[in-house]
């Protein structure tokens, strides 16, 4: 299995997140943890860049295998799966212009 440069991988997507007005940063869940109920009041974006993870939506629920992208719109509540016994990590950004406007 080929191992990922993670600091490589975060810098390109921080540059591309940028010019759509996302922050960019690296999280890492546990193996099998699991986030009920997530909401946000902004605009996110997630990346898988390690692991497996499962997205629970409103009407859908998506498998996220590394280098998926979703965009979770504001106030989209949400739960959050590692599907794995290893860690996930993800790249996290929030829509800045939402935030700066008290979004």
């Amino acid at each position: 299995m080929e191992r990922i440069d993670i600091e490589t991988v975060r810098g390109r997507v921080r540059d591309e997140w940028a010019r759509h007005g996302f922050t960019c940063d690296l999280w890492i869940d546990p193996p099998r943890q699991v986030w009920p109920g997530a909401q946000h009041e902004v605009d996110v974006v997630l990346r898988l860049i390690d692991g497996e993870a499962q997205i629970e939506l409103p009407g859908r629920t998506v498998r996220m295998h590394p280098g998926d992208e979703l965009d979770i719109p504001a106030s989209t509540r949400h739960t959050v799966r590692n599907c794995h016994g290893h860690p996930a990590r993800w790249l996290r950004g929030y829509r800045h212009s939402q935030a700066a406007a008290g979004g």
